[in-house]
């Protein structure tokens, strides 16, 4: 099948055809006055003139035709110089005589050039415009209901043009229109609710029906005359019609109308602000021309409902927009509080999911998915984030059909047909995203929208006016409901109001790092303060009581209490050393790399085995998977463990400790150091790993308790955890995890 060129009606050149349509006739002058070009059917209408003459001529050669009375020297002249000079006369219309037949005069600018365009004012239209138009305002301005208003309009126009049948179409967002309010003779068939592709309007037409509100094709059947002007160079340059009244039509429309059956067409814009919103599109199957009286009326009555739809639609997507700011307000609420993002988008009253119409909504922040409502999977999610981070810009992306876009969404069409997806920041790629279900619809088409393909003498194809429009019904799937512009706002407002509560809540933290970093200085410089005040008179103490002991015979007592002094001030003094180094712990710096677990363990067990007082302790190490971390603290960590693994089962006859470890996960390695001395109550698991927190049934045994504390804060700098299984008299068995790819 051959793919045709669609985009051939959009080049076409339809502001400057080089032709006009034949009820009027047009001259253009420069800005000397100077006749530049002259439509060929003048003559039909000045019989005295030729078109060919005319040309070069001062615009006053015009003038004598005119009546007497309207033939003073320089009118024409004066008529242009006020269209040029006052906003307010552009495109100013004068009624004229010429040859006793009274025409309407519309001048307007053309670049350089003015236009001149001659309309007979004679039509077989018999109403009281004035009367019809006061009418029609008082009863649109009335109408509250937009579907009311429309039909209304529609028929107010068909009175006052008396044409067969008048529609109000509306475009949406793909270029297509939809005829949304009819009015017609009752013996032609409904248009109502009929779709047309894009491609019966093209893009170049819809921006000329921005710049010309009213626009008519008066005779289908009548060949349009060709526009005259003399060559510079052997090269004749056409005139730019844009905002020519009279400016012929494009071939294929002509044939597009003859093909409907439709003899004269007429049609008055209605515009959004600057955007085409529709048309008032009206069709007779004869020949009937407008005049300019009554289709500036016509126009009047489109400006008017310009006005009302855009006034009710806005109403309304306040109305909308006002109830998403209300759920967006109470979530800032939230947000402002002490309360983590995730938490005040989700575990609320009002969720994220609240903030736009949608069945399912995500937050991807800080590598994490949060889901509430129906939602896709959590892999799907994930290769969805993907795709829109490669995407040139996501700050705001949306679409109705998300399979079209991204094929891996089909399976997930009855949830996630519809994505509105909002970029938090540009450097960081964390998302909220909204999802609609696929809404099956049946579009009417007036005929098969596929356009059928005609191939010129140069082999490229063409398409050629539809001639078929019978209905043609297509069923859409995998389609959501359009997202509307009010909730595109409402996402961009709710991520500010996340941002601004990130960077508060960063600013927050910053705030608390810097405290933290004090706090540190501060332990840091007491650490070291009670150290060197305390070791001093310590070592005093113990000097004074070791001179007591060697005295030649000291009294038995006093030796005695020597001893304990002397024992007291040793402990003191190990205790100042475990404060200070776990102090130090949360402040050195590390230096990661791999770690010989199995050169490490090995050198631990001879150490502990050279000092031990039992020589039937058994030391047995296991699998040693090496570990990526600081070698000096993992050294610390394993000789605190093992040294209270020994010490704790040293009571026991048989002393059995042994070490192990193993690869839990490709991330994860796991050790075990377990013993069999005297355990641990369940209720003491948590506590023994505090600051100068002890087990109560290890009263006998020496320790100052800061080993556990400084092992727990190595592991949690690694980004691991440590826990124990164990009950009294049954041994214990500390576990350590860590996280290969986390230590930092």
């Amino acid at each position: 099948m051959l793919k045709p060129d669609i985009t051939n009606c959009d080049r076409e050149p339809i502001h400057n055809p080089g032709r006009i349509q034949a009820h009027g006739f047009l001259v253009a002058v420069d800005e000397e006055m100077t006749i530049c070009y002259c439509s060929e059917n003048i003559s039909q209408f000045l019989v005295e003139v030729s078109p060919t003459g005319l040309l070069g001529q001062e615009i006053e050669s015009l003038e004598g035709h005119l009546r007497k009375e309207k033939s003073r020297p320089g009118y024409l002249r004066q008529l242009i110089y006020i269209n040029d000079g006052d906003e307010l006369f552009r495109r100013i219309n004068t009624q004229v005589i010429l040859n006793e037949q009274q025409f309407n005069l519309i001048i307007n600018g053309a670049g350089q050039y003015y236009l001149l365009e001659f309309e007979p004012e004679a039509s077989d239209l018999q109403s009281d415009l004035q009367q019809l138009v006061g009418r029609s305002l008082s009863e649109m301005l009335s109408d509250r209901q937009l579907s009311t208003l429309l039909s209304n309009t529609s028929h107010q126009i068909r009175q006052i043009i008396q044409y067969d049948r008048v529609m109000v179409y509306k475009f949406h967002e793909d270029g297509h229109g939809e005829v949304i309010a009819e009015s017609k003779n009752d013996q032609l068939a409904s248009w109502l609710g009929l779709h047309y592709p894009a491609s019966d309007i093209p893009k170049q037409a819809r921006e000329l029906y921005k710049q010309n509100l009213v626009r008519l094709i008066a005779n289908v059947s009548i060949e349009p005359s060709t526009i005259l002007t003399r060559s510079e160079n052997g090269t004749a340059h056409p005139l730019d019609l844009t905002c020519s009244t009279l400016r012929a039509v494009s071939p294929i429309h002509i044939q597009y109308l003859k093909n409907m059956g439709v003899a004269s067409s007429f049609s008055v814009s209605i515009l959004d602000q600057d955007k085409l919103w529709g048309l008032i599109a009206c069709h007779n199957y004869t020949p009937r021309f407008i005049n300019f009286r009554q289709r500036e009326s016509a126009k009047l009555i489109g400006q008017v409902l310009s006005s009302a739809i855009s006034f009710r639609q806005q109403e309304e997507n306040q109305q909308k927009a006002a109830r998403l700011r209300t759920a967006i307000e109470k979530i800032t609420r939230q947000l402002l509080r002490d309360v983590p993002v995730q938490e005040a988008l989700f575990n609320q009253e009002i969720t994220l999911q609240d903030t736009i119409s949608s069945t399912g909504a995500v937050l991807y922040y800080e590598n994490t998915l949060h889901t509430t409502g129906l939602v896709p999977n959590d892999q799907f999610l994930n290769e969805l984030i993907s795709w829109l981070n490669n995407l040139e810009d996501t700050s705001l992306f949306e679409t109705a059909c998300l399979s079209n876009e991204f094929p891996p969404a089909t399976p997930f069409k009855n949830i996630a047909s519809g994505l509105l997806a909002c970029r938090l920041s540009p450097e960081l790629k964390e998302y909220m995203l909204w999802f609609r279900p696929e809404f099956i619809s049946t579009i009417k088409w007036a005929g098969n929208p596929d356009k059928p393909v005609e191939i010129d003498p140069n082999g490229l194809t063409h398409i050629s006016p539809r001639h078929s429009f019978e209905e043609w019904s297509q069923l859409v799937k995998n389609h959501a409901v359009e997202w509307e512009p009010y909730e595109r706002e409402a996402a961009l407002l709710l991520k500010d109001e996340v941002n601004y509560a990130i960077s508060r809540k960063a600013t927050e933290l910053r705030v608390l790092n810097e405290k933290l970093r004090e706090a540190y200085s501060e332990l840091d410089t007491f650490s070291y303060t009670i150290s060197h005040d305390l070791k001093n008179p310590l070592t005093t103490i113990k000097s004074y009581s070791q001179l007591i002991q060697r005295q030649s015979e000291p009294e038995s007592k006093i030796r005695d209490m020597a001893g304990k002094i002397i024992d007291g001030a040793s402990r003191m003094q190990a205790m100042i050393e475990e404060v200070l180094n776990y102090s130090k712990t949360g402040q050195d710096k590390m230096s990661i790399g791999l770690v010989d677990m199995q050169g490490l363990l090995a050198g631990l067990r001879h150490d502990l085995l050279v000092s031990s007082q039992n020589p039937a302790l058994q030391l047995e190490i296991g699998d040693t998977p090496a570990l990526h971390g600081d070698k000096t603290m993992i050294m610390q960590v394993f000789s605190n463990l093992i040294g209270n693994a020994v010490k704790y089962s040293g009571k026991t006859a048989n002393p059995v400790v042994r070490v192990t470890g193993e690869q839990i996960n490709e991330h994860t390695i796991r050790y075990a150091i377990s013993d069999n001395g005297i355990g641990i109550k369940e209720s003491e698991h948590q506590k023994i790993f505090e600051l100068f927190s002890r087990s109560a049934n290890v009263k006998e045994f020496e320790g100052t308790g800061v080993g556990l504390a400084i092992v727990k804060r190595i592991i949690e700098k690694h980004h691991g955890q440590i826990w124990v299984e164990s009950q009294p008299g049954s041994g214990s068995v500390f576990f350590v995890e860590f996280k290969e790819s986390s230590a930092s």
